[in-house]
């Protein structure tokens, strides 16, 4: 990242008069009417006058009253103390964290971030103490990660507060956590997670050279900082994994992957991110391994029906009705009677209500928006089979195709391009448009890497043991080691023991 713009305040030089810095203070927070000033002086010694800066609604007014202003009051002082503001960061405060500084910079983030600062008589430096306390969202479900079993908790928008989370599944020193901070303006915290002895190094120091590469004034979602370090950033293709789960991200780690954190959200970034993912849930691997193989198949053939049965079908009724049985040629034909609109801009219209449907339902209110979608598509698919402009195998297509779509919800994206794009080609030169297609597609997915790792590595794994959690996943006491192209330790430590 680079450097920050310059600021202002930074120039600015506190001295050793606590009335000549609250002016400073002033001047740098001015009309800003949410800055608190409370003076305090020592009811032993009226001499020692300090003043406590915190930002209202940031703190915690209960540790602020009884850890810092009350041990301020009643401090009895002792004749010829050397250094008053040692002694009160070591003897007086019980905060449980104290930072002694004169940088300006430093003082101005701390209390826009939820600490007070502590200035004393006589001195130009300023403690900083911890006092955050303001309203976090309560740990809860992800309404887009659901499960019917396995741990429910997710992120919330508390940087620290994920951070204990994700600690709490990897109770490990060697899980390692790095700061940094993004946006010149927001000065947004972010963490990156790795675990030291299994991280892939080459993806590591990856990482982080590119979140050196960019700058911008504000981040206030990780997507954010996605855009900036993903590879191949025009392709409809993930290369970077999101996700507001804690077990997620640790089952992540535990394969040699690195995790980005980003104060003020709770989506987590995860590098490097492999096609087959997307056919990956994380409930497969806390139910049993056999129908969890059978789901992740019928994942992957969702995303081929979702992407492909509209381009084939427009192609089969434009170009190759000769390769349609009879009676469903028949059907189809009799079907398309009336209809006034070409089979490829029939299923575009269909395909565009559907999105529109879908996307609305998402935006409503719950019980509001899962009505809407449900009422709507029945009305509108009915009404317009009665009115002639679409024909019924049409609507079974869009219906089928939306269904499949909502299976793979992490490939959403590209499959809704995907599947305009094979129609497109589809309408212009058949069953060879679609083939182009794919073959595009194929050699597209084969061409993209993901920090230095290609996406499609596990499609041709050299190894027995690389492919047992591909298109379906194998007993764990079998995947006894990680796959080698992310990890640079491949031994999972799994063992079965015998009961008998």
């Amino acid at each position: 990242m680079e450097k920050d713009e310059t600021q202002s305040y930074e120039k600015i030089v506190f001295t050793n008069k606590i009335n000549e810095n609250i002016h400073l203070l002033k001047l740098i927070f001015k009309n800003d009417e949410t800055l608190q000033i409370r003076q305090i002086e020592n009811r032993a010694d009226p001499s020692i006058q300090c003043c406590i800066v915190y930002i209202d609604g940031m703190v915690n007014n209960k540790i602020l009253n009884e850890d810092i202003i009350k041990p301020m009051l009643e401090y009895r002082a002792k004749w010829k103390e050397h250094d008053l503001l040692d002694v009160i960061a070591k003897q007086v405060t019980l905060s449980d964290s104290v930072e002694r500084t004169s940088d300006t910079e430093t003082i101005v983030q701390g209390i826009v971030y939820g600490d007070s600062a502590l200035l004393v008589e006589g001195y130009s430096e300023v403690l900083i103490l911890n006092t955050k306390g303001w309203a976090s969202r309560s740990i809860s479900e992800p309404d887009n990660e659901k499960v019917i079993r396995g741990p429910r908790e997710g992120f919330n928008e508390a940087i620290m507060m994920n951070l204990s989370l994700l600690r709490r599944k990897i109770r490990t020193p060697d899980l390692k956590m790095e700061f940094q901070v993004f946006g010149t303006r927001t000065k947004t915290k972010a963490c990156i997670c790795y675990l030291d002895s299994v991280v892939n190094k080459r993806v590591l120091a990856e990482f982080k050279k590119r979140l050196k590469t960019f700058s911008i004034d504000g981040t206030l979602d990780s997507n954010y900082i996605g855009e900036f370090i993903k590879d191949s950033p025009y392709s409809p293709v993930k290369t970077i994994g999101s996700t507001e789960k804690p077990d997620i991200v640790a089952a992540k780690l535990l394969e040699g992957r690195v995790a980005l954190f980003l104060d003020g959200t709770p989506v987590v970034l995860t590098a490097p991110y492999l096609f087959v993912e997307n056919f990956q849930s994380d409930e497969d691997y806390y139910i049993n391994f056999y129908f969890s193989s059978i789901n992740r198949i019928l994942r992957t053939v969702a995303f081929f029906i979702g992407t492909s049965l509209p381009a084939l079908y427009v192609s089969l009724v434009t170009f190759h009705q000769e390769m349609l049985p009879t009676p469903l040629l028949m059907s189809i034909s009799l079907a398309r009677q009336g209809v006034p609109l070409p089979t490829v801009l029939e299923a575009v219209l269909m395909f565009l209500v559907f999105e529109m449907l879908r996307e609305s339902g998402a935006r409503m209110p719950g019980s509001m928006g899962q009505a809407l979608s449900t009422v709507g598509a029945l009305v509108i698919g009915q009404a317009s089979v009665q009115a002639k402009l679409v024909s019924a195998p049409m609507v079974i297509i869009v219906g089928l195709t939306g269904i499949c779509g909502l299976m793979i919800p992490r490939i959403k994206g590209a499959d809704v391009l995907l599947r305009f794009i094979f129609m497109g080609l589809s309408s212009i030169m058949g069953l060879y448009g679609y083939m182009f297609g794919v073959l595009g597609l194929l050699i597209h997915l084969f061409s993209i890497n993901s920090f230095g790792i290609p996406i499609m590595n596990s499609a041709y794994a050299d190894s027995f043991q690389d492919r047992k959690d591909i298109f379906v996943r194998s007993p764990w006491w079998a995947m006894k080691k990680r796959p080698k192209y992310l990890s640079q330790n491949e031994t999972r430590e799994t063992s079965r023991r015998s009961t008998r």
